[in-house]
């Protein structure tokens, strides 16, 4: 599958639709993973969840991918083979483990969506420059506005301190995949098509999860509709769905931007909750949603105007 080719000085318009609505697609695939997680868990252990719904992703991609691969050189096999671990493996354990260690849901899912904070603070360390304070303003509504909506759901718990460690470890791992994955060389993003690199990504997941689900116990489960169900949900809607809209987008456009849609996750977890499990909607929520969404508004809207130096620059270059 190769991605649609925009150019600045043509198809704007075009460009823009595309990548509106993959955003849009990835708010709402990105929160069914969740929802995903939580039906599933009730069925089988997560990471043994994790471990199918990966195979069942890197076996269903295969034959869009195997050609891909085969051409690709080793190190671009190796770099899309690290991403994975961070993006999929770091993130979904460190989250998962530490509900498993007594981490409140709600307070793990409050540090995984401060993800577009941790990818801006990643990102300053990187390139040791700071965002302006627009990105911050924008970044302290989001944050604000997460945790106005998921406040009702946050306690702190009885789980040992080091615990409370895993989920932020796993926030910042899909960080800093993101920003790695932000940084290739057009080379390596070029010669990988997106199934190929996600395939990759899903089938060095599923060994690592190999090597965690079975030290818990054994890798066949008991076959029974809700975990094929659970393990369907979140291979095809939080695996394909969201991880593959998740890379698409960054390649269209920046890792601020792309992190601070998830701003939005919360809520339409939320929306998914009530559809699925007939849980309450309160004004907190709508509150908190709408206080994201300003934040997020502001971190993807075009800078106010261009500078002198900047038009003088392109007009130049021109």
């Amino acid at each position: 599958m190769s991605l649609p080719q925009f150019h600045p000085s043509s198809h704007c318009g075009k460009a823009a639709l595309w990548l509106a609505a993959a955003e849009v697609l990835l708010i709402v695939a990105w929160s069914s993973g969740f929802v995903g997680i939580r039906f599933a868990a009730d069925y089988a252990p997560v990471l043994l969840v994790a471990f199918w719904r990966s195979v069942v992703v890197a076996f269903a991609l295969l034959p869009f991918s195997l050609s891909a691969i085969r051409r690709a050189s080793p190190l671009t096999v190796a770099v899309h083979a690290g991403i994975g671990l961070l993006a999929m493996t770091g993130y979904l354990t460190g989250v998962s483990k530490g509900i498993e260690y007594g981490v409140p849901a709600g307070l793990a899912a409050l540090i995984a969506d401060l993800l577009p904070l941790g990818t801006a603070l990643l990102s300053m360390l990187v390139q040791r420059r700071l965002p302006d304070g627009r990105v911050w303003f924008g970044l302290t509504l989001g944050v604000s506005g997460v945790t106005l909506a998921t406040g009702s759901a946050i306690s702190w718990g009885n789980a040992p301190m080091w615990s409370y460690l895993l989920p932020l470890a796993g926030m910042l791992s899909l960080a800093l995949a993101t920003l790695w994955q932000q940084r290739l060389p057009q080379t390596q993003t070029q010669t990988m098509s997106l199934p190929a690199a996600l395939g990759i990504q899903s089938a060095v997941s599923a060994l690592a999860f190999a090597a965690m689900a079975g030290a818990e116990g054994p890798l066949l489960p008991t076959m029974t509709t809700g975990f094929v169900i659970g393990v369907l949900w979140t291979a095809l809607l939080a695996t394909l769905g969201g991880y593959g809209l998740y890379w698409f987008c960054l390649r269209l456009t920046s890792a601020l931007r792309v992190t601070s849609l998830l701003f939005l996750s919360p809520f339409v977890t939320f929306c998914w909750a009530w559809l699925m499990f007939d849980e309450p909607l309160s004004w907190p929520m709508l509150l908190g949603a709408a206080a994201a969404g300003s934040g997020l508004w502001l971190l993807i809207r075009p800078a106010g105007g261009m500078s002198r130096k900047r038009r003088n620059a392109l007009k130049n270059d021109g």
